[in-house]
């Protein structure tokens, strides 16, 4: 009767699809064979067994299938969300270099395009995905005001920099390099990075690799940070790499793209 059935149904086509799911259904589903006669059960049952084996390879290839679906639908869907962040960033380094590249054009003072430089950079490293701590003040007490100023600091790899920012007309001198290891001296585990508009002076220079051997601290120019961007390199990749020159080979103002 079932067979009979299914051949009628299967003659109209996809229309009769889940009509014949549920012929096929009732017929794995069916467990009650005392109604047949004597002769027929053992065949009755051996014939719902063989189609309840079909049913349950077809239920589990369909099930594998699926699977397999799931799955490059979800590895389409991290590859479009991995693409989409990507170019979130892009667009916010592009903006922020636009930021950056009009300092240059800049006749500010040089306090005042200092200041312009610290939000321009900060901007930058939180577009690298840096974790950005702007400037701050710390207050002494009994009223002694302002004992200190920050540029800013960032982490990078669980490692706390504090980065100050100066663009002067004149290389930096070895005076400003001392006010910011007294920064570091103060702060443990802490480490240093000296952006520079106009480069460092000698004396600058010798300080700051004397200064290694108590904590690590690098100097950084305005060329370099240009052709990073240039160069379309990664901006925390060049502090790091920076980094690791000045603990390891005592080269403060060592340059990675330089290499």
């Amino acid at each position: 009767m079932v067979r009979v059935v299914l051949d009628r149904l299967n003659s109209r086509g996809e229309a009769t699809l889940a009509a014949r799911r549920e012929v096929l259904r009732r017929v794995v589903e069916f467990s009650s064979f005392e109604s047949c006669w004597e002769s027929d059960r053992l065949p009755a049952k051996g014939l719902v067994a063989t189609v309840r084996e079909v049913v349950q390879q077809k239920d589990a290839f369909t099930r594998m299938e699926q699977e397999r679906n799931r799955e490059r639908q979800d590895r389409l869907a991290e590859a479009e969300k991995i693409a989409a962040e990507r170019r979130e960033k892009l667009a916010r380094i592009e903006t922020a270099k636009r930021e950056f590249y009009g300092l240059f054009g800049s006749r500010a003072t040089p306090q005042a395009r200092g200041k312009a430089l610290e939000a321009a950079m900060n901007n930058l490293f939180a577009a690298y995905g840096i974790k950005v701590r702007h400037a701050f003040h710390l207050v002494g007490q009994e009223g002694q005001g302002i004992v200190e100023q920050i540029d800013g600091a960032i982490v990078l790899q669980g490692q706390v920099y504090f980065v100050e920012m100066k663009w002067y007309s004149a290389g930096i001198r070895k005076a400003e390099i001392t006010q910011h290891i007294v920064t570091l001296m103060n702060r443990a585990e802490a480490r240093g990075l000296f952006i520079s508009g106009s480069g460092f002076t000698v004396p600058a220079i010798e300080t700051t690799r004397d200064f290694l051997q108590h904590k690590v601290m690098a100097l950084a120019t305005l060329e370099e940070i240009v052709q990073v961007l240039e160069e379309q390199a990664d901006l925390a990749d060049f502090v790091v790499q920076k980094m690791q020159a000045a603990q390891i080979h005592r080269n403060p103002l060592f340059n990675p793209l330089a290499v």
